[in-house]
Formats: structure tokens, sequence, C-alpha cells
């Protein structure tokens, strides 16, 4: 079993930056790709930015992200991140880390907020 931890999340005003951090444990020996999910109110859930841990570590961006976000791993700390750039009102959201690990497996962090005010 894997476990996400999310941190990094708070207030900040349009233009500016923020980056978050997922903590990975458990058996994270198994995860083969991760991402970050986030999910504003009335809305659904949407991908940001997913990461492959092997293959060379591939990503795929929203386009509604591309070119101010970046997505990076550390694998050696099992430690996932998120560097947002030139942050949005529209970027205001949950934030998740989801891992996807083992045969099909796939495990949630708790999710960490991220507020942009205009």
């Amino acid at each position: 079993q894997v476990r996400l931890v999310e941190s990094g999340g708070g207030l900040v005003q349009a233009g500016g930056s923020l980056r978050l951090s997922c903590a990975a444990s458990g058996s994270s020996f198994s995860i083969n790709r991760m991402g970050w999910y986030r999910q504003a109110p009335g809305k659904q859930r949407e991908m940001v930015a997913t990461i492959t841990i092997t293959s060379g570590g591939s990503t795929n961006y929203a386009d509604s992200v591309k070119g101010r976000f970046t997505i990076s791993r550390d694998n050696p700390k099992n430690m996932l991140y998120l560097q947002m750039n030139s942050l949005k009102p529209e970027d205001t959201a949950v934030y998740y880390c989801n891992a996807g690990y083992g045969l099909g497996y796939s495990t949630w962090g708790q999710g960490t907020q991220v507020t942009v005010s205009s």
C-alpha cells in the first residue's frame, strides 16, 4: 500500500508562486506514475500534471497550466513536486497528489488548499 501526504498550499496573490510537495511512503518502490490533480468548488476533479516514475520521467500538463507549472520528482526521496508560477485566481482549488502503483492500483493524498487572490 502507498500513502501520500501533500504540503505547501496556501494563500497567494495573483502572479505569485507556490511549490507543492507530496511525500510517498509505504510500498513506494512499486509506484510507476504520479500526478497532481485539482478540484475547485462545484467542479469535477481535473488533471493538472502527471509524470512517469520509470521510462525517463515523461510529463504531461493540462493546457491551462502549460508554461506556468512544472512537475518534478525525486525518486530516492520518494517526493513529488509541483512548482506553480504566474498563479491566477482560476487556479484556486484543492490540489491532490495521486500515485499509480503495482498492477493498476491508485491512491490519493488528502489534498492541500491553494487560494489565489485577485
